[in-house]
Parts: C-alpha cells; sequence; structure tokens
C-alpha cells in the first residue's frame, strides 16, 4: 500500500514550517524588507548586543550573510553596529529607534500566527504540540551532538 505523503509527520512539519516561512514573506515584502532581515531583527530585540558572529551561529547562516544583511538594515537606519567595549575589532550591533514599526510588525504577524494555530488546534493541543515538539527538538539536538563528538574525535 502507497505511504500517504500528507499524513506523513515529517512531511507536515516540513509543509506547516514552509507555508509559515512564506507568509512570513509575503509580510515582509510587504515592508520592502526580507524574512531574514526580520530574524535578524527579532534575535536582536531579545539579545540585543550580539556580534555579526553570535548572531549567525543562531541563525545558523555564514557570518559574511548576517555581514549584508546587517549591511542593508543599517543602511535603512534600523539596525547600528558599534565597537565592543573590550575588543574593538568586535562590532556589537543594537536596534535603533527606528526599528521599533517593524518590530510591531513583526509581533502582529507573531500574533496573528498564534492566534491561527489556537483556532485550528484550541488551547489544550497547542499545548500539546508544544510539549511534542520541544520533547523533538531535544532529542534531535541530542542526535546531532552526539553525532558531531563522534566526527570530531
Amino acid at each position: 500500500m502507497a505511504h500517504n505523503l500528507e499524513k506523513d509527520p515529517l512531511f507536515l512539519l516540513y509543509d506547516v514550517a514552509r507555508l509559515m516561512r512564506t507568509r512570513a514573506d509575503q509580510r515582509a515584502r510587504h515592508n520592502g524588507m526580507t524574512r531574514a532581515q526580520w530574524v535578524i531583527l527579532a534575535w536582536l530585540e531579545l539579545e540585543p548586543g550580539q556580534s555579526q558572529n553570535e548572531l549567525a551561529a543562531l541563525v545558523e547562516v555564514e557570518p559574511i550573510t548576517v555581514a549584508r544583511l546587517v549591511d542593508r538594515l543599517e543602511a535603512r537606519g534600523l539596525v547600528k553596529r558599534r565597537a565592543d567595549p573590550k575588543d574593538r575589532r568586535i562590532k556589537r550591533l543594537h536596534l535603533q529607534p527606528a526599528a521599533g514599526p517593524v518590530l510591531a510588525e513583526i509581533r502582529e504577524y507573531r500574533a496573528e500566527l498564534a492566534s491561527s494555530m489556537e483556532k485550528a488546534l484550541g488551547g489544550e493541543q497547542l499545548e500539546q504540540l508544544t510539549a511534542s515538539l520541544f520533547s523533538l527538538k531535544t532529542a534531535l539536538l541530542e542526535v546531532t551532538q552526539t553525532a558531531s563528538r563522534r566526527a570530531a574525535s
């Protein structure tokens, strides 16, 4: 019997994530930005003062990619690079006041997405899904870290 990919958990996770990314891309483009720029702004709101290398590790891209994204954000007056007080070779990234409306748009998008999830699943199922996804993420991180340690030895 053929496997139904539409009900396969791996395909469903991928498709739901893809649909969320697609919608975020559309919303970001509406403001002349990219989802990747939104991600940088969101991380800087959560963890201000990150270096480009630290931010690259958080968003799992190469430092040069973050540098280019930050160049564009800086040109729009949304982000400012400042020298690290302990090591002037390192530039720390800080949000500018002009980032406020963009961050409000990101929060609005996230609230709409959360509302859609709540409507589709209900509160209890959403809590269960969140707990299940967290458990899955934890397990996958452990497997990945174990594989990395084995490859390094």
